[in-house]
């Protein structure tokens, strides 16, 4: 049952272009899969916009026809179908498809293997507007009035452009909030196809869309929604820096309310050791003996010997951003110790490959898996000792949060939300009992092999190590609190 809000509930419109379980590429599926649910927890209603991706079609029960509109798109006109979509799900989280088939019936959500699909701007116009008509519709059809349209990335920065330019009068009331979730993804195409947005030239200049001659979404949906929040307090900072802006930083300035930073939880239901199906044993805080009975089980599975040493892990897209690089710099090293390493991912291909040489050059020391699996996720998780996260930058990060989750121990670059969630080994915060993991700083491989030993050093004195797991575990990562601060930045609106 939903708790009564501490205030008049809020009727919450969220706007993705991805939300797990039906559409994912990265991070901001799980956000938005996620967050609305917490919200109805809290006694709010909300209502989810997704394209109608042929994902979420098949993953409804059921779908039926809310509405239709004919919506223009680069000087002609599309005829748009809302699917209202049956779902498994119980807590009464709306979901709504914007059917188009011939713009989101495509087997990836943004690209094909060739690159970026031609038409994304068409796309996402259709799908920005589409949210507007929407909500347009419900307050027509069934007197709903929706207070605050909570948008996402440059996919749905369109909705926060039209709203301010005066496109949808009726809606005038309608607060807009705009979240970041990486600001490396931009929206960025020709100048010359300013026009197919249906806004007047006067939108295209340096204090609208403009951008060193080309159309920014993301830049519309900074400078347009009533407020910005990225999606951790310190990414927050880092983004008003020439380092992390990636050219937006003058932009980000000029929001003289700020950019919020809001932690990214995840779903402690999904993600719990003590019931995860994934997994071959349970374990929790009180009892972890599971977790020895995982790594054995992960060992067999990943082809290395099964024996007690130090076990690393690396889990995600192998990328420049990562720093994964940064491993395959550091591996002679550690393979002249006595541990194992695992990896899972997929992602840039010079990579992909070297992981493959260094488990055969490694025979036995490296497991490999190069691809994504869920489940042998969650098995990492709990099967390894350590989790190994050099990003050079990170918005929030997800994987720490899972290992602090499973008692397995981060070692993160100080950037992002890597900072703000993993409580760094030193001795005040041991001595109070807080330290959850380490922290290196810069991205020189010398810096982050330094900090691997300290935690190799720490992880031989078995009691210091289990305090580091248990802190981690009892740490508070679920979405409740970041939930929470949401709602006061919509009141806030």
């Amino acid at each position: 049952m939903p708790s009564p809000p501490d205030r008049d509930p809020l009727h919450i419109v969220m706007a993705a272009s991805e939300a797990v379980p039906y559409a994912k590429t990265g991070g901001l599926a799980d956000v938005t899969g996620a967050l609305p649910h917490e919200l109805v927890k809290l006694g709010h209603r909300v209502t989810l916009i997704l394209p109608g991706y042929p994902g979420l079609l098949a993953d409804a029960r059921a779908c039926r026809t809310m509405a239709e509109f004919r919506i223009p798109v680069a000087g002609q006109h599309a005829d748009v179908r809302i699917d209202e979509a049956v779902t498994p799900d119980t807590d009464s989280v709306r979901i709504l498809a914007v059917r188009y088939d011939p713009y989101f019936d495509r087997p990836g959500l943004y690209q094909a293997a060739a690159g970026d699909y031609p038409d994304n701007l068409e796309r996402f116009i259709l799908f920005s507007r589409a949210v507007l008509e929407t909500i347009e519709f419900l307050s027509r059809a069934h007197g709903e009035r929706v207070e605050i349209l909570h948008l996402h990335d440059w996919q749905t920065a369109l909705c926060a452009v039209y709203l301010r330019s005066g496109e949808y009068p009726s809606l005038s009331h309608l607060k807009t909030l705009f979240t970041i979730h990486n600001i490396g993804y931009q929206g960025l195409f020709p100048g010359g196809e300013f026009a197919k947005i249906g806004l007047p030239p006067s939108l295209f200049t340096l204090s609208g869309l403009e951008f060193y001659g080309f159309v920014n979404l993301l830049k519309g949906g900074i400078l347009f929604a009533d407020a910005v929040s990225t999606v951790s307090p310190t990414y927050a900072r880092e983004i008003m820096t020439e380092e992390f802006g990636s050219g937006l930083e003058g932009v980000l300035a000029s929001r003289a309310d700020g950019i919020r930073g809001i932690t990214n939880g995840i779903d402690v239901t999904r993600w719990n050791p003590a019931a995860d199906q994934y997994l071959p044993a349970p374990y929790s805080s009180a009892d972890l003996t599971g977790k020895a009975v995982c790594k054995r089980a992960l060992q067999r599975e990943l082809d290395v010997p099964v024996r007690e040493v130090p076990l690393l892990a690396l889990i995600g897209r192998l990328a420049w951003q990562k720093g994964f690089d940064l491993v395959t710099d550091i591996l002679p090293e550690l393979m002249a110790l006595d541990l194992q390493v695992v990896v899972l991912g997929t992602g840039e291909h010079p990579l992909e490959q070297q992981f493959r040489d260094a488990r055969a050059k490694y025979t036995g020391r490296i497991g490999v898996s190069i691809g994504f699996d869920e489940g042998l996720a969650h098995r990492i998780e709990a099967g390894a000792d350590m989790v190994l996260m050099p990003s050079r930058y990170e918005p929030c990060g997800l994987t720490q949060l899972y290992s602090l989750r499973y008692g397995t121990v981060p070692i993160v670059r100080r950037t992002g939300g890597l900072a703000d969630t993993v409580v760094p080994f030193k001795p005040t915060t041991v001595q109070a009992g807080h330290a959850t993991g380490f922290h290196f700083h810069g991205s020189a491989s010398e810096t982050f092999l330094s900090t691997v030993l300290l935690a190799l050093e720490i992880y031989k004195d078995q009691r210091a190590w289990r305090a580091l797991m248990l802190a981690g575990m009892r740490t508070d990562v679920s979405w409740t609190q970041s939930a929470k601060r949401y709602v006061e930045l919509y009141r806030g609106m």
